[in-house]
């Protein structure tokens, strides 16, 4: 039987490399798509599909997840790219700055994850990954962008309760912390920065295939960095 994989912010720069990476193998891949900014044109065919979805809804996340099980009867990995960037400091950053990026970064990774998890807790199986942030994970990357790097700190916790929580089974969160990644918008954002340094979308979607691979199935990796020579 097919493995299924959902892959959320699929329109994305990452989501699209993490959807032709697993298609690429083989697997059954359903992307979620904004259901504000749809794709104009979504390919839908027997190996991949995409649903509109507003993961800032936890009825909505809860919906898609048990979709994708409907059509598939198992989800076998997740990778939540949903998220968004924000900078400043402490003393430019309001409470609603941060429950913006909380709702952004956090609100919609957990609406997602929790069923996710609990269906994989279930069938003794599953991967779910998260993307991190170097500020979310250290304190001394935090600087100037406070709500983004306190709302991304949630993912670490989050990952860690869920490793404790599926201990003894063959389900693992994992976190994974890239640099700069090498994307159109960064690069027009960046002119004169050394783009080698940075880490690609496809090279973080072909770590995260590896460790759902059954050559990575004993490998417990809660926090992968992929910092290439950033």
């Amino acid at each position: 039987m097919k493995k299924t994989v959902l892959v959320t912010g699929a329109a994305g720069n990452l989501g699209k490399s993490v959807v032709d990476k697993f298609v690429s193998e083989g697997w059954n891949v359903v992307g979620t798509i904004s259901a504000s900014h749809p794709m104009s044109a979504p390919v839908s065919s027997e190996s991949k599909s995409f649903i509109a979805a507003d993961l800032a809804d936890e009825d909505a996340a809860s919906s898609l997840v048990q979709t994708v099980l409907d059509r598939h009867s198992k989800i076998d990995a997740a990778v939540l790219t949903v998220g968004g960037f924000a900078t400043g400091s402490i003393a430019e950053t309001s409470s609603d700055d941060v429950l913006a990026q909380y709702k952004l970064n956090f609100e919609t990774a957990y609406n997602t994850a929790r069923p996710i998890f609990l269906h994989m807790k279930q069938q003794g199986y599953g991967r779910i990954f998260l993307i991190g942030s170097k500020s979310g994970l250290s304190s001394k990357d935090g600087k100037g962008t406070v709500a983004y790097g306190l709302a991304k700190s949630l993912l670490f916790r989050l990952a860690e309760l869920m490793n404790i929580e599926a201990k003894g089974s063959n389900v693992v969160t994992t976190v994974i912390v890239p640099s700069t990644i090498d994307t159109p918008a960064n690069r027009k954002s960046m002119p004169d920065a050394d783009v080698s340094t940075w880490v690609t979308p496809d090279a973080i979607a072909a770590t995260i295939y590896f460790y759902c691979s059954a050559e990575a199935d004993a490998i417990r990796a809660p926090v992968i960095k992929m910092y290439n020579k950033g």
